[in-house]
């Protein structure tokens, strides 16, 4: 008995360290907090059940989605968003099979550092206009609040973050975005900028909101492409956790059912109106400063994240955070972002000075920044998706030396 209590805190504190990245996405998304809580529990749940509970892994929202779910809802509305969101999970079982057929030689053929590096920032560079907007408290082109009171509120959220992020010790250098949080939105309260009407109407228990998906394959082409980033990230996440605890999950229970059950979490997330889930590199490290390798925990979190989605009054106070309190958190949520795919190319020793390495990173960068568009009859590709064909395609066409800069040999991916 005192184990498993002992096993629900842990699990409590799981779900706190990934808490605030996890609530931020459908914050950001306009959609709806309870289900983002309610598609991780599910999906970790199934998760656990694809690997056989081996795996101490927790999935949340995954930044990736980000922009490409923003202009998504513009452009097809939520349902269609939905549809796309839940076609986005096949990406994954895809890399499944590749994986189970023919191991990881021809993912690393297809999605060299070259390709996903700069995929990776584009993920995050995309939506930076968004991040300004919203710290300078504008939506659609319009000043919506005040912009000195804006600013001041995303310079404190921005702030908090960046001193937990650097300062912080233990496990509370692993939650700087809910510190962030936390800070800017008392700060707002004293501001008087905090609408608490809706917070004391909402009901304290309340089932969330469901949304029937609608069938739309332009958004699911849209989306598609999108998953291979966080496809990529999660086998980075299953061999962390494994130098972690000193297991190699990517041989038991395989790749190949860690990345279907991260999968059917998308799908699943995607079908009751939540943002994809992914695994998270925040759970790593408090699995990794705790010492608590039991799958179990994982468990717990998940329990404890679908009972928080039948919490009323919680999700109204999530959706009282006022906006530039966000945006000050995202100004340097994507800028990491977008360093990460940074830091992808420099590991991998890339050769800028290869001219087949720079079209592909100048193509890609230019396409996504610039918002490049394709146009096929009634279908639109433009972002990440379209940037992800880009990469790909220009990877698999453009010639490989015989002997590069870097020293990589022909044959071998740069």
């Amino acid at each position: 008995m005192f184990q498993q209590v002992k096993l629900a805190v842990s699990g409590a504190q799981i779900l706190f360290v990934a808490f605030g990245a996890l609530v931020l996405v459908p914050l950001l998304t306009g959609l709806n907090p309870a289900m983002a809580l309610l598609g991780a529990g599910i999906g970790t749940l199934l998760f656990q059940l694809c690997t056989g509970r081996q795996v101490p892994i927790f999935l949340g929202s995954s930044f990736a989605f980000i922009g490409p779910i923003i202009y998504s809802m513009h452009t097809w509305g939520q349902a269609a968003t939905m549809f796309g969101l839940f076609c986005a999970g096949f990406m994954y079982f895809v890399f499944a099979a590749i994986v189970r057929w023919r191991g990881m030689a021809l993912v690393n053929r297809l999605l060299p550092p070259v390709v996903i590096g700069p995929v990776i920032m584009i993920i995050g560079l995309s939506v930076a206009t968004a991040a300004s907007g919203m710290a300078m408290g504008q939506a659609g082109g319009k000043q919506v609040m005040p912009y000195e009171t804006s600013m001041l509120l995303a310079a404190i959220s921005l702030a908090t973050t960046i001193i937990v992020s650097i300062y912080a010790r233990g496990i509370f250098k692993l939650v700087p975005i809910l510190s962030g949080v936390i800070v800017g939105y008392i700060a707002a309260a004293f501001l008087g900028v905090v609408d608490f009407a809706k917070l004391a109407n909402a009901p304290w228990f309340a089932a969330p909101v469901f949304h029937s998906p609608e069938v739309n394959w332009a958004a699911a082409l849209f989306m598609l492409p999108v998953a291979i980033a966080p496809s990529i990230e999660h086998i980075g996440g299953v061999m962390a956790i494994g130098g972690v605890t000193g297991k190699d999950y990517t041989k038991n229970p395989g790749l190949h059912r860690t990345l279907t059950g991260d999968g059917l979490g998308v799908c699943v997330a995607g079908l009751i109106g939540g943002p994809p889930v992914t695994t998270y590199a925040e759970v790593t490290g408090a699995v990794m400063i705790t010492r608590n390798f039991n799958p179990v925990t994982m468990t717990w979190a998940a329990v404890f994240a679908i009972c928080m989605a039948f919490f009323g009054k919680f999700n109204a106070l999530l959706q009282s955070i006022p906006m530039p309190v966000m945006g000050g958190i995202m100004v340097l949520l994507f800028g990491t972002i977008a360093s990460i795919g940074l830091k992808t190319l420099i590991e991998a020793k890339v050769d800028l000075m290869e001219p087949r390495n720079l079209v592909i990173i100048s193509v890609v960068l230019t396409a996504g920044i610039g918002g490049l568009t394709l146009k096929l009859g009634g279908l639109e590709l433009a972002g990440v998706g379209l940037c992800s064909i880009l990469a790909i395609a220009l990877n698999l066409i453009l010639p490989r030396h015989a002997a590069s800069h870097d020293g990589i040999v022909e044959g071998q991916d740069v």
